[in-house]
């Protein structure tokens, strides 16, 4: 058995499931991390990043299915494992947010992508050394489908804002 403890907690506009942006990439959305007491001594020299990974636990997803229609994707349906869909077999998700200020166990975020109360796993320094690829090839993932991500999430931003 693996079992996780979470690191902290997500604190987001964001109340509804599918609600928020599909990517943090195409939030601008500004949160919090909550760290817990426990790990407050890991965020040391975490000031310097301008970029964090979140690694996150997708507590609310409601299924675990192998196939799935991506979010803003028309009718086509893809193996789990060629898309970012939270209803997955173990329900991880990935994102990259920008640091803006660290004041004690709270990270004030831009960017952030999940639900109020999500937990966090981890939390990794972005290292564009590390962590870009260039030339790397997208799939089935076309620019027309990261046109329409990019369209759904700045419109479920001004929903928020409303």
């Amino acid at each position: 058995m693996i079992d996780f403890k979470p690191v902290g907690i997500a604190h987001s506009p964001w109340k509804t499931p599918g609600a928020p942006p599909f990517q943090s990439s195409f939030s601008e959305t500004n949160g919090t991390i909550e760290i817990f007491p426990e790990y407050l001594e890991g965020l040391k020299n975490i000031e310097g990043f301008s970029h964090l990974i979140l690694i996150s636990h997708f507590d609310r997803a409601e299924r675990r299915a192998l196939t799935e229609q991506p979010l803003s994707d028309g009718d086509a349906n893809h193996g789990i494992f060629a898309t970012r869909h939270f209803n997955r077999p173990n329900p991880i998700g990935v994102s990259y947010v920008e640091l803006i200020k660290v004041e004690g166990c709270l990270l004030y975020v831009r960017g952030i992508d999940l639900l109020e109360g999500t937990p966090v796993l981890d939390i990794k320094p972005y290292v564009p050394a590390f962590d870009s690829i260039p030339g790397a090839i997208t799939g089935w993932v076309t620019d027309e489908h990261i046109g329409r991500i990019r369209e759904t999430s700045l419109l479920a931003q001004r929903n928020l804002e409303e």
